[in-house]
């Protein structure tokens, strides 16, 4: 590969590689703002749409039960593909499933808007990932990963106060609207920016021999039994699914209402509460990423970090409700330590050979959304059926008691985390040939 002088192509600069990788972010973004979304509005919609927990759960997952199938599509499509065309095609059909949301008549409608918008925005990520092997230097991609988690904290952040101070000034109809519009100039953004890879421009790729999309024409079930040949893929699929499962059901949705509940906080105040949580968790990723890359080690640190999760949530669920201060300081730490999960990232794209890479990062990112995906809805079933039939302003109100039978659901599934990941082999932060 060489310049038209006929030397080497210079690799692009820093600021076109993060430019290019950072529109493919805010699409991160816009999945993480309408992840948490319905947790600062579970009055409104419970009200509007006559819900109990069981089903406003049930409605939040949707996000997930369409973003969790399409992680396998995503990683062979961005291999074979390209990020590109894969996130411009998301960001069109979130644009659609947003408005669909905003205008949901029904609780299906508003079920569809959410499939829609869990199914588009899946792509982000994994494209992201695949950006970030072609335009940086592979000692950066756990700086990437953990920079992505953060941004997309963002957008979790976005759908706390600030999004509740919108609705309520607003309406949450027209504040989704307006989401559906700014994600529609997102996507003519990226169609006109990002390239998959640096030779497009004339610059030399961090990935020799991906000059764009497509490569080898493997069959799509061959990837993937590839890649699930390796144990760390089944391990590193799995682990997530207590530790991210348990952030993603709090964070996401129900933590807003348990402290509303429980310890009679205002929606604002309680988003606050749960947004400097996730502000942890962004904090941790890169962090965390950066000791592990440091220590030359994965392991150690995903399990020492799950460990004082485990102890964290039992605190939670099994002791009598904890002074707010003591809560808040807890929920903090267990953000921070739950941001291990880039360290799972790397972990998953170290044991497998590169070319699989994509398809590997679209499994592991399954792992936290089926755990979003089972635990919002199951939480909301447990509070339903420890519901005492208290009401306020139409939306159901659980005592202490429910919510910590929901809790424990949360806490089992991260022991189970904890042993899984006690059994992955360490990749020493080499990358699998």
């Amino acid at each position: 590969m060489s310049a038209p002088g006929g030397g080497p192509r210079p690799f692009p600069p820093a600021a076109l590689g993060w430019s290019i990788w950072g529109l493919g972010a805010l699409l991160y973004l816009v999945g993480f703002y309408q992840r948490v979304a319905p947790a600062v509005i579970t009055d409104r919609l419970m009200t509007e749409f006559s819900l109990g927990a069981a089903a406003l759960g049930n409605l939040s997952a949707f996000y997930f039960y369409s973003y969790a199938a399409m992680q396998i599509p995503t990683g062979v499509l961005a291999d074979r593909w390209g990020p590109r065309r894969l996130l411009v095609g998301g960001a069109a059909v979130a644009t659609l499933g947003t408005a669909v949301f905003a205008a949901a008549p029904t609780l299906a409608w508003a079920n569809g808007g959410r499939l829609l918008i869990g199914a588009s925005v899946a792509v982000a990520f994994v494209s992201m990932l695949k950006l970030a092997t072609r335009w940086f230097h592979a000692r950066h991609f756990v700086l990437a990963s953990g920079l992505a988690l953060a941004t997309g904290i963002l957008g979790a952040v976005l759908a706390g106060v600030p999004l509740r101070i919108l609705v309520e000034a607003f309406g949450w109809r027209a504040v989704m609207w307006g989401s559906a519009a700014l994600t529609g100039l997102l996507c003519a953004a990226i169609w006109l920016r990002v390239r998959d890879d640096p030779a497009q421009m004339g610059y030399a790729s961090h990935a020799p021999g991906h000059a764009g999309p497509g490569g080898a024409h493997r069959s799509v079930g061959h990837d993937i039994a590839h890649v699930f040949g390796y144990r760390n893929t089944w391990l590193l699929l799995l682990t997530p699914f207590g530790v991210a499962g348990a952030m993603l059901t709090f964070g996401g949705l129900w933590g807003v209402p348990y402290l509303s509940q429980v310890y009679g906080l205002g929606k604002k105040e309680a988003a606050a509460i749960t947004s400097a949580m996730l502000v942890a968790w962004a904090v941790g990723g890169p962090l965390l990423g950066a000791l592990s890359q440091r220590m030359g080690r994965r392991k150690p640190l995903y399990v020492g970090t799950t460990a004082v999760a485990l102890a964290g949530w039992c605190l939670i669920a099994f002791l009598p409700p904890l002074p707010l201060p003591a809560l808040v300081a807890l929920l903090l730490v267990l953000g921070f330590v739950s941001g291990s999960l880039i360290i799972g990232f790397a972990f998953t794209k170290e044991s497998v050979p590169l070319h699989l890479a994509g398809t590997a990062s679209g499994i592991c990112n399954m792992g936290p959304l089926l755990g979003g995906a089972v635990l919002q809805p199951v939480v909301g079933l447990v509070l339903d059926a420890r519901w005492n039939g208290a009401l306020e302003a139409g939306a159901r109100i659980y005592d202490a008691g429910a919510w910590q039978a929901g809790f424990v659901v949360m806490t089992a599934c991260i022991a189970a985390s904890l042993v899984l990941v006690s059994l992955t082999r360490e990749t020493h932060c080499r990358q699998a040939m």
